[in-house]
């Protein structure tokens, strides 16, 4: 039963999330015919986080229940609050630099980067230490990455300053959220209540929702976003199945981190990143000379190890456990 529970997860996180990353460069790169882009990445947030709110509440609601009177005081909403609003900066940010000229593949694999910012963070706080292969890892990976930007020939043409500083406060922003979780997880702790995935798959979206809402009405995207997508119908489609692939592919995540080691779904969603890199790639006409290829084996290889050693560290702790349990 395992392994069919496996094939479903990674199988639903493969086919949404590729299918996902296909779309989102085919509307971050759409062109009306008047030569019109869509640069609208406020209200993009939030037709992807309204689908995970409508699909995490009915999956809560089937497969876990609902527990509002424990959830709903502010010491548990406040951090949901913060890590939504942070999660869908990340996004916008990202969108914004691919908007801003980032190629896909160049934004994806910044993206594994995300331990770059958490361990400054660390560091800074006296609050953890790194080995060698920890620093050799994120060097492949943000030398790789640089060496895909500057090789300037993808089709998006090369990367702007603007645009690569949103990547860069897109990677901030990853590295905050993980303080907020776990502020999140003493929280409910607190009150003795156990997480619950799919739970905090629509109260995080639900505040992503509300934060992009925010934003589209600040930034005054709300009307001139709506008057694109009312004039290139073909695009709002694409934007539904993006949203819709997102919802799906999240919940697959939420399974697979409540059936499995969460290091399993580390392993998929990781994997998964390369694959949507090379799927771009091949399908999406970018073009690469010897030094963008080489940035994107650096990368890849970075990325992987750094997941091979993720997975030595996790067999290391498990492994005294086992032989105790034994009696070795």
């Amino acid at each position: 039963m395992g392994f069919v529970q496996l094939l479903i997860g990674a199988g639903g996180i493969y086919a949404s999330f590729l299918y996902y990353g296909s779309l989102q460069e085919d509307v971050l790169t759409y062109k009306a015919e008047g030569g019109e882009k869509f640069e609208f990445p406020w209200l993009l947030q939030v037709m992807e986080a309204a689908a995970n709110v409508v699909l995490g509440f009915l999956c809560m609601v089937v497969m876990e229940g609902t527990r509002f009177g424990q959830i709903l005081p502010l010491g548990i909403q406040v951090p949901y609050l913060i890590s939504g609003a942070l999660q869908v900066s990340a996004k916008y940010c990202t969108t914004a630099s691919m908007i801003a000229g980032v190629s896909f593949p160049v934004a994806t694999l910044a993206k594994s980067s995300k331990m770059v910012p958490v361990m400054i963070g660390s560091l800074l706080l006296g609050k953890a230490s790194y080995g060698f292969r920890d620093y050799l890892h994120v060097s492949l990976i943000v030398g790789g990455t640089a060496a895909v930007s500057m090789a300037g020939k993808s089709k998006a043409g090369e990367s702007s300053v603007i645009g690569l500083a949103f990547l860069g406060a897109a990677l901030a922003c990853d590295g905050i959220v993980g303080g907020t979780q776990k502020g999140l997880k003493a929280a409910l702790k607190e009150k003795s209540m156990t997480e619950r995935s799919f739970e905090m798959q629509f109260f995080t979206n639900f505040y992503m929702t509300i934060t992009a809402i925010v934003f589209v009405f600040g930034m005054g995207e709300l009307e001139p976003g709506l008057a694109f997508l009312k004039k290139n119908p073909g695009i709002f489609n694409d934007i539904m199945k993006f949203a819709a692939c997102s919802a799906v592919g999240q919940a697959f995540i939420f399974y697979m981190i409540s059936s499995f080691d969460p290091l399993v779904c580390t392993t998929v969603t990781t994997t998964r990143k390369v694959f949507s890199v090379l799927l771009s790639i091949f399908t999406k006409g970018h073009k690469l000379n010897e030094q963008g290829w080489a940035g994107i084996g650096l990368a890849c290889f970075g990325i992987l190890g750094e997941l091979q050693h993720k997975y030595s560290l996790s067999r290391a702790k498990v492994e005294p456990k086992a032989k105790a349990k034994n009696g070795e």
